[in-house]
């Protein structure tokens, strides 16, 4: 296990009826706050009401940026630094799921930055402050809400590209399960698939003696297999949605990753397909994951499939290591199927038209990728025509 220091200071109000938190803790932080949605789910289902409520109980005034796309836009982040320097904003409640998260983190950041936002995560610029953010979650995917990553798309050069800092992770966020009902099929079972990349990220490791990470890791996994199912077929259960909804948070809020190397080839993969042609994230994984698995698998790696293999998918050991390695990563593909996500780029129409370029533009921008197995651009598009 490799040194580390962790500290996770965001407070997490998880249940059902939690918003109710938010008056106290607003009225504790913020003199005028933008709270930023997305395309306008939340009002439809009448989480905003409840926010509002809130606020207003607070007597804290407030601004709204909506329609925040899936994949945010730098164009709205840039939309939110103007609005909150001209209303003198103070906090930044972001209430939705992992997009919107993501893009009032960019804004944060933004607001306390003299040049181009951009500079954050083109250029390798690191943010020293930002206004403070809070969280009302609505899907559980992308671990944003207790972590200090966020990804934006630029839309003219379609780069998709992320940074992470202390400064922008949340201080407060709000987690009740009741607000992931209305979450449709597609996004549920994208949100399960996400989940559980994010742990395949860090669980797929040369670290040595790194069992605690592992076995929660694990746990997570098993969490998502038992209930990712039943999220996808009864929204409305209160007890699968919960156990998702916090197998999301600590599946990327750095507990299963402190003191491992860790790999994202499958995240800077996916982030190219996603930037061009704007699908989900998580079908996008749901394809290039098991293809990554495949590519990767060797004598140097095997015997990390076979603790997969024989852990989460209970898979005979009498068997050779390349068969349960070869068999887990079959059954992943397998489990992706039956929440009906893709598993080939040409369930979404996506040629290999871009192969070329996507390596390229994914090599640039992560300098370098992977650490299970370091990939070079022939590597990337051997991994994309497998996803074919």
């Amino acid at each position: 296990m490799l040194n580390f220091t962790h500290h996770i200071p965001t407070i997490v109000y998880f249940g059902k009826g939690q918003v109710s938190a938010l008056e106290s803790e607003l009225k504790k932080r913020a003199k005028k706050i933008l709270i930023v949605t997305g395309q306008g789910s939340v009002k439809k289902h009448c989480i905003f009401d409840d926010v509002i409520r809130e606020i207003k109980k607070a007597n804290v005034p407030y601004v709204e940026l909506s329609g925040i796309k899936p994949n945010p836009r730098l164009k709205s982040v840039y939309h939110g630094i103007e609005i909150c320097k001209k209303e003198s904003i103070d906090f930044i409640l972001a209430v939705g799921g992992g997009s919107v998260i993501d893009a009032s983190k960019a804004i944060a950041a933004g607001v306390k930055y003299n040049g181009d936002v951009w500079d954050f995560f083109a250029e390798g610029v690191k943010p020293t402050d930002a206004l403070p953010v809070g969280t009302v979650l609505t899907l559980a995917a992308t671990g944003s809400e207790m972590n200090g990553n966020t990804v934006i798309t630029k839309e003219d050069t379609k780069r998709k590209l992320a940074f992470g800092s202390p400064v922008i992770r949340p201080v407060f966020s709000i987690l009740d399960p009741e607000y992931t009902y209305s979450v449709n099929k597609y996004h549920t079972a994208a949100g399960v698939v996400d989940i559980m990349v994010h742990v395949f990220e860090q669980y797929f490791s040369h670290t040595p003696a790194s069992d605690v990470q592992d076995r929660i890791a694990e746990a997570l996994l098993k969490v998502c297999i038992k209930y990712g199912p039943i999220v996808y077929k009864k929204p409305h259960d209160y007890d699968a949605r919960a156990n998702i909804l916090w197998a999301g948070s600590l599946a990327l809020n750095d507990l299963i990753g402190e003191g491992k190397q860790e790999d994202w080839a499958s995240h800077a993969i996916e982030h190219e397909l996603s930037a061009i042609y704007d699908i989900s994230h998580g079908a996008g994984l749901a394809i290039v994951s098991p293809s990554w698995m495949k590519h990767v698998l060797s004598k140097n790696t095997v015997n990390k499939f076979v603790e997969y293999g024989i852990n989460i998918w209970n898979i005979e050991k009498n068997r050779t290591e390349i068969d349960i390695a070869n068999e887990a990563i079959d059954r992943t593909k397998k489990f992706f199927k039956s929440l009906s996500m893709p598993t080939t780029l040409k369930e979404v129409n996506i040629s290999d038209e871009h192969f070329e370029k996507m390596a390229k533009n994914a090599m640039e921008d992560w300098g370098k990728i992977g650490s299970f197995k370091k990939l070079t651009e022939k590597d990337i598009v051997q991994i994309l025509n497998a996803s074919l």
